[in-house]
């Protein structure tokens, strides 16, 4: 038998490697910035309007399907955004112009969610059950404090967009 030296490789694809490291970096620093407590905020009084709506016979006023969607939709992807921020995904993807889509995000959250907070208080009048009335009163309030919410974000995403496209 020959004596060969043996040769061991130790290749990893650097998707795995990302991945590693992107596991391990968490920047919970975020979560103490106004931009971090405006998201939380925003998951907070959204799953809080949308509770309240989904817990009452919603469907006999069809505008309410409207601010339903509107408080689904974007709690969902505000719940995405906060992960993809304190996770860091977004430095892994550079191609894409984040500050750009924050901006775009948070303008077009703040005006759907005024238009639906809009519709919720006409709805109420047009109820027929006078029961849910206060749960769709508290999901008017809610609404309009998501509204302000995403508001300061938008305004918080224009000045870092503002301040990217001008340069150094």
């Amino acid at each position: 038998m020959e004596d060969r030296p043996r040769t061991i490789s130790t290749a990893s694809s650097t998707y795995t490697a990302s991945f590693g490291s992107s596991a391990r970096s968490c920047d919970r620093a975020f979560l103490r910035t106004i931009p971090g407590l405006l998201m939380v905020a925003e998951i907070v009084f959204g799953l809080l309007v949308w509770i309240l709506i989904a817990s009452t016979e919603y469907f006999s006023v069809s505008a309410f399907g409207w601010v339903m969607f509107v408080a689904v939709f974007y709690w969902v992807l505000t719940v995405f955004f906060l992960i993809f921020y304190i996770t860091m995904v977004y430095t892994k993807i550079p191609q894409i112009p984040w500050t750009t889509v924050g901006l775009s995000f948070n303008a077009s959250a703040a005006l759907l969610y005024l238009l639906a907070s809009i519709v919720d208080v006409v709805s109420i009048n047009q109820a027929k059950k006078a029961t849910d009335n206060n749960c769709w009163i508290a999901s008017t309030v809610f609404a309009f404090m998501v509204t302000l919410c995403y508001s300061g974000n938008a305004y918080f995403s224009f000045q870092t967009w503002r301040s990217r496209d001008q340069g150094p």
